[in-house]
């Protein structure tokens, strides 16, 4: 009985009506100048380290066939880095055996994230067609990110002796801490495309998302695709559009985080 719904099942796969008209392989990348906004670090310590704008890469593979019960196969590799820092002065004073020390202390946290992680996406075609094509599944991002803090402290310590005599020394101190990220996240995968009639352009949006517990993290785009070459046996796609990525991040292994890199991005798409 198992044998015979086996081969039944198999039979279903390779005799089924298509909905992609035959194998695909795509090939694609974007380059985007991201601007990052937000604050970071262990709990009751976030700290806003006036991050710089970055070029950020991407790339991905996807492949599709013919088989509708069968899903549809997409990795990505995305990099999110950048750097900040920040300052801050604190005045320290105390008082021992009548003699009062005053201590200045200048702090400057210099920082560096990786944020880098790969998706691993099975979706299927609900509807494609010439005009729109709307696509559907899950995704699982998983992260493989640092973020390290070099906090320079520089302290300045005055005081005076009985006969009032002022004295004064300097103190400094480097202390590095990283917190490492490589946890793997489910995220809801949709993407669309719709095409503009005799014109090679196309308006398409994707985006992976998650809304669970602690954590909300979104990831998504939009843009204008042209068809720079459109033949039997290959396609090449030029891209531009807006891409967003937010993270808010409640003790991932003990990191918390609220960022958002956002900007324009530029890329190809190759369709054999």
């Amino acid at each position: 009985m198992k044998k015979t719904a086996f081969a039944a099942t198999l039979a279903a796969f390779l005799i089924a009506k298509v909905q992609a008209n035959t194998v695909g392989l795509y090939l694609g990348g974007q380059v985007w100048q991201s601007e990052v906004n937000g604050i970071f670090g262990e709990k009751n310590t976030l700290i806003d380290f006036n991050l710089k704008k970055e070029q950020q890469g991407r790339y991905f593979i996807a492949f599709e066939h013919p088989y509708p019960l069968l899903p549809n196969v997409r990795i990505a590799n995305t990099n999110l880095d950048t750097t900040g820092k920040t300052y801050s002065t604190q005045t320290v004073s105390f008082v021992n055996n009548g003699i009062t020390h005053t201590s200045i202390i200048d702090t400057n946290i210099e920082d560096s994230i990786n944020m880098s992680y790969v998706d691993y996406t099975l979706y299927f075609e609900l509807i494609n067609n010439d005009l729109f094509s709307l696509d559907m599944g899950v995704t699982a991002r998983d992260f493989d990110g640092s973020i390290t803090a070099t906090e320079s402290t520089t302290a300045v310590n005055t005081w005076q002796d009985i006969y009032g005599t002022p004295y004064s020394s300097t103190d400094n101190q480097d202390d590095v801490r990283r917190i490492k990220t490589d946890e793997i996240k489910a995220m809801l995968y949709v993407a669309t495309n719709i095409s503009l009639p005799l014109t090679g352009l196309s308006l398409f949006a994707q985006g992976d998302f998650l809304l669970m517990n602690e954590h909300s993290l979104s990831d998504y785009h939009v843009g204008l695709s042209y068809d720079l070459v459109d033949s039997r046996r290959v396609d090449f796609n030029l891209t531009l559009g807006y891409r967003t990525v937010n993270m808010e991040f409640e003790y991932l292994n003990n990191l918390y985080t609220d960022l958002e890199f956002k900007g324009a991005f530029v890329g190809v798409i190759v369709h054999f």
